[in-house]
């Protein structure tokens, strides 16, 4: 795909941050996605100062522990996938900051040793933020500031090999590991993150190995950064006027089938010519 087509800041006038929120579960492949689609845009090389796509993770705004939570946490006995686990006042803040093109500096989270490093990440204004985690859909603050919902669903057998493998790289005991999935990460997952699925837009099964629905993003964003779509609504983001389920015929899940109880229509993106 060729992106020499991107406009220049000079070419168009400014206009507020397109933000997408990704979720999905624990190992679901966010952040994977997140870096495919930068990569197919040719953002991975740009300078961080001049990307006009850029990533924020919210595993960044993980609270500061308390002593007795941090001692939990290095047994495996804390809850890392509870929505109180999140600073969600400094998150939200951030993320309106972003909004007001702001430069904001984001906080680096240590998961060897459960702490808010001192360091911090400086985010420059992009045209698109995408901004990923487990639970950014679970607050309908955070949820009403997205133009665009995506949710990652990836089977739980793949998430928990995918878990155990990197947890077992951050230095963690395998008895451990699946401890802490059995006790916090699957029952979070179900009761927390799975329920905020009505909420996409899209849907991507199988994550990144679905080539299909990353590249028919891909165009859209590229459409947002030529300047080519001009009716999506900055200020309205719960206006659903992203224009992608009217770029290409893809399969579209009518609610109605489902008795009409989810509040939008959402696209799932697999090709229908996949054997299972």
């Amino acid at each position: 795909m060729d992106h020499s087509g991107l406009l220049c800041d000079t070419e168009r006038p400014r206009q507020r941050p397109f933000l997408i929120g990704v979720s999905g579960g624990t190992a679901s492949g966010k952040s994977t996605v997140c870096a495919k689609i930068m990569e197919l845009l040719g953002q991975n090389m740009v300078d961080h100062c001049q990307r006009k796509v850029t990533i924020v993770s919210q595993d960044s705004f993980y609270r500061i522990l308390t002593p007795e939570q941090k001692a939990k946490a290095l047994k495996g006995q804390y809850n890392f996938d509870h929505p109180d686990a999140f600073d969600t006042e400094l998150m939200c803040q951030t993320l309106k900051d972003i909004v007001e093109e702001k430069v904001v500096e984001v906080p680096t989270y240590d998961f060897v040793t459960h702490s808010r490093m001192e360091e911090k990440i400086r985010v420059y204004p992009a045209d698109v933020v995408l901004f990923e985690g487990i639970l950014v859909f679970y607050t309908q603050e955070v949820r009403d500031m997205f133009h665009m919902k995506l949710f990652v669903d990836t089977d739980s057998d793949v998430r928990l090999s995918r878990r155990v493998l990197r947890d077992m790289r951050r230095g963690r005991d395998l008895e451990q590991i699946l401890t802490q999935y059995t006790t916090f990460v699957k029952p979070a997952f179900e009761e927390f993150c799975l329920p905020t699925k009505k909420y996409a837009d899209v849907i991507i099964p199988r994550g990144v190995d679905n080539m299909v629905a990353i590249n028919l993003i891909v165009q859209h964003i590229q459409d947002i950064l030529n300047g080519d779509i001009c009716k999506w609504q900055r200020s309205s983001p719960n206006g659903h006027s992203h224009g992608l389920g009217q770029k290409r015929d893809v399969a579209e899940h009518d609610e109605k089938s489902s008795g009409g109880n989810l509040p939008t229509k959402r696209l799932i993106l697999e090709p229908s010519t996949r054997p299972h």
